[in-house]
């Protein structure tokens, strides 16, 4: 398309000529018919060098490109753009006659189910659902409209996935829970008799584990984003609007609230309770409740800035150890002469 369309599909004011655009890449690399952005002004030195046709900028760099869509909020206005720009996954359409569909499934208008899918009884697919080659959905899974299941999605039995959802590769949705107990005759299993619900605009990475539930459910609000290599347990609920990035693990029972943020590696113990808007940062380890907009870190999580202190004596342990130790010799040594001097 062509800039001026560009910046009328986004609403952003231009400055400079019309070009047509091809396509949309870094400020490093893009070309005279590809659009960039800044959004971080560390950046801001590859303005000058840039080929980029034109590029998203925040008001203060418009004048340091040739063309320039001006926006208050660069980053999330490239998101925008990016959608316009990206290649469609995948060309097959309809229904392959290779997927296997039970009799009484029930398939909604437009959607797609490429080969080799396996669609237990029961199941309801919604309107303009894609379901790609190699998923499972079990008996009663409910998929709805405009949802996305990327190859080798697994839906087990009862899992209810709202409007609008995008499971990427490997995913597994409503797998047994780690439930077991100890007794005399050995560990016996506890039936996971429960379900899994998404809901709605739920984004779910590649490789991650919904377990479902012991009973009731195992639930994941709207608009709630999940990376990679996650794990919740069963009857963990994971409120509205909240991240959770690759390789978290949570345990079972807990409650997440809204608008939080849990980095990298964060593990969470079970029935605990996260308050709404709290941020957890990398390699966290939580064991205790949390209070709501709380930024807590390390393992175990305190008050982020007690972490950051902690953090930064960290490297000075090994002197303080060794200065610590002189004062202990020489105040033993001081505890001797003033023994010796009172029995004199």
């Amino acid at each position: 398309m062509t800039l001026f369309e560009l910046a009328a599909r986004l609403g952003l004011e231009c400055r400079g000529e019309d070009i047509e655009l091809k396509g949309i890449g870094t400020l490093e690399h893009a070309g005279p018919s590809e659009l960039s952005f800044l959004a971080n002004p560390k950046y801001a030195e590859f303005l000058p060098k840039t080929q980029a046709g034109a590029v998203i900028v925040h008001p203060e760099y418009a004048d340091k490109v040739q063309r320039a869509l001006i926006s208050m909020q660069p980053y999330q206005d490239f998101g925008r753009a990016l959608q316009l720009f990206a290649k469609k996954k995948g060309v097959f359409q309809g229904v392959s006659p290779l997927a296997f569909i039970h009799p009484d499934a029930k398939i909604g208008e437009n959607a797609t189910i490429y080969p080799f899918a396996c669609i237990e009884s029961g199941v309801v697919i919604d309107d303009n659902v894609v379901i790609y080659s190699g998923c499972y959905l079990g008996p009663g899974v409910h998929v709805g409209s405009r949802s996305v299941l990327y190859p080798n999605v697994v839906l087990m039995d009862d899992t209810h996935i709202d409007e609008g959802v995008i499971i990427h590769a490997g995913a597994v949705l409503g797998a047994d829970g780690f439930g077991f107990s100890k007794t005399e005759a050995g560990i016996e299993k506890i039936p996971q008799t429960g379900n899994v619900q998404i809901g709605r605009n739920v984004e779910i990475g590649a490789n991650t584990a919904i377990d479902r539930a012991v009973l009731d459910s195992t639930t994941v609000g709207d608009g709630t984003k999940i990376d990679n290599l996650v794990q919740l347990g069963h009857n963990v609920r994971v409120g509205k609007n909240t991240f959770i990035v690759s390789q978290v693990g949570i345990s079972g029972s807990t409650h997440i609230g809204d608008g939080c943020t849990l980095a990298g590696q964060v593990g969470v113990a079970g029935h605990l309770h996260i308050g709404n808007n709290v941020t957890i940062g990398p390699q966290s380890g939580v064991a205790k409740d949390i209070a709501d907009s709380s930024t807590v870190g390390g393992s175990p999580a305190v008050d982020y800035a007690t972490f950051m202190k902690t953090l930064a004596l960290m490297p000075k342990y090994p002197d303080i150890f060794k200065r610590l130790s002189k004062l202990e010799k020489a105040l033993a040594a001081l505890e001797t002469e003033q023994n010796e001097r009172e029995k004199a």
